[in-house]
């Protein structure tokens, strides 16, 4: 008679399964259903608790934090008395014992059994501190980055993130030229989270190296292990993500990765060439999840940043420069931070080896091929073509009659930044364009200056180009 009172227990309760997950479904879309609660299986009912069991820690952590509340609801509305449920690993089909302190337990060590991947399994927590220490610079802090007025932005966000207990803004998108500081940054926010608490999983690599684990998992078809390593992190922290552009399936598990972990609410930090809308072949929907948080560029440096860092790394270096040398070469390498440094640093192995003076003569002998590099000549050609190849017209535009707006703009803004590059008059610059009247140009660099001030595309644009144009 138990036995019958059994079975016909359990035979209501998985009736009454069914009718949730019916609701559910209709709820959530087929998408989130299947990806979900379709893969739960319903063990058992003690007193108020349903226990469930899953197969991966993935889809416990998500049931538990987003569906747990809808679930009670729904069941509790076909047999009242539910108020809680528990959503316990299924490992080999058997319920772990209920007992396991799963709060104590770190979720990739509950299940270290889907750790097939070497290149995945090497990330586990028990080797995590030592790998991604090994992958950052202990020259890479926020005590020894330059701060100015084309970086302040993304350094005060950047220090925001590493020090705050809540997620402030998610992803922080950093963006700019090569050589910027955009690493840096990233390294010294690495170093502060880990520094404060230890405890927290904090993941860095490049997009390269981030592509490339996932190919592996598809070639080990070991794709599930790779979901749950990367989407169980506390900080996620994606350096040149625009090389994943144009690579489909990277981008579609980059995408659904980047959402687990918002929903979550665990911080993402990346970092691009390009702001997110300017990233080619990158997914319109990636584009959009890129540009959910605070995006802030940093921009070319200026004589005085370039100064600044100069005599922070010389100060560091304990070598005497100078004020000219320090002046002359901030002066003339105007490219990025790291040939600027590089520059230093090859004075001083040069001074320390061969134990001559350091002098401005000595500079430029040294310097000669990078001096002779940044000393490149940007002529009204290299201007036109840039141009028009980032606004997707023909170069014979450039020279055209033509007025239509997607025409006029480029062509005004390659006029404007041909007075601004060159040292050519408003004639010369005219009879570059086809022709045209000094005042056309004069027009059109007035246009370009009250735009700068009016329009943010605009803005990014030019300077944009600008740094195209540099290197």
């Amino acid at each position: 008679m138990k036995k019958h009172n059994k079975n016909e227990k359990e035979a209501n309760n998985l009736e009454i399964w069914t009718k949730v997950k019916n609701r559910l479904r209709k709820e959530l879309g087929e998408t989130l259903y299947r990806s979900w609660l379709k893969p739960l299986k319903l063990k058992k009912i003690n007193n108020n608790s349903i226990i469930f069991s899953a197969e991966t820690s993935l889809i416990r952590d998500r049931v538990e934090r987003q569906y747990s509340e809808r679930l009670i609801s729904i069941w509790a509305s076909e047999k009242p008395g539910i108020k809680k449920i528990e959503v316990f690993l299924d490992d080999n089909k058997n319920l772990k014992k209920n007992n396991i302190n799963k709060s104590s337990q770190n979720p990739l060590e509950a299940n270290q059994v889907y750790y097939k991947n070497p290149e995945i399994s090497s990330l586990r927590p028990s080797k995590e501190d030592d790998i991604l220490m090994s992958l950052l610079d202990k020259k890479l802090t926020f005590e020894n980055f330059v701060v100015g007025s084309p970086n302040e932005l993304a350094f005060a966000a950047a220090k925001r993130v590493a020090e705050a207990e809540f997620v402030p803004f998610n992803p922080l998108f950093l963006y700019g030229g090569v050589g910027l500081g955009k690493t840096h940054l990233m390294n010294a926010i690495a170093w502060v989270i880990k520094n404060k608490n230890p405890n927290r999983k904090v993941v860095y690599m490049s997009a390269e190296k981030f592509m490339y684990q996932f190919i592996k998992a598809l070639r080990s078809k070991d794709v599930m292990n790779f979901k749950q390593e990367f989407r169980s992190v506390d900080v996620l922290m994606i350096d040149d993500v625009q090389f994943i552009s144009g690579k489909e399936h990277t981008q579609d598990e980059f995408f659904h990765t980047f959402n687990a972990l918002v929903d979550r609410g665990c911080q993402i930090v990346l970092s691009a060439d390009k702001s997110p809308n300017d990233l080619e072949g990158m997914e319109e929907r990636l584009k959009s999840r890129l540009g959910w948080g605070l995006v802030t560029d940093i921009q070319p440096t200026t004589y005085e940043l370039r100064l600044g860092i100069l005599q922070s790394r010389a100060e560091i270096a304990c070598i005497n420069f100078p004020k000219e040398v320090l002046e002359f070469i901030a002066q003339k390498i105007k490219s990025n931070v790291r040939e600027l440094e590089g520059a230093l640093n090859r004075i001083i192995a040069h001074t320390t080896l061969v134990g001559k003076e350091i002098t401005l003569e000595s500079t430029i002998d040294v310097l000669a091929d990078i001096l002779r590099a940044n000393n490149k000549l940007i002529t009204i050609e290299d201007i036109q073509k840039k141009v028009s190849e980032h606004f997707s017209i023909k170069m014979s535009d450039m020279f055209s009659a033509r007025r239509s707006k997607s025409v006029v703009i480029p062509r005004q803004v390659a006029m404007y930044l041909s007075k601004e590059l060159t040292n050519l008059s408003y004639p010369e610059i005219g009879r570059n364009f086809g022709g045209k009247d000094h005042t056309t140009i004069i027009h059109a660099s007035k246009k370009i200056d009250k735009l700068l001030n009016e329009s943010n595309s605009i803005s990014e644009d030019i300077r944009l180009l600008k740094s195209i144009l540099s290197y």
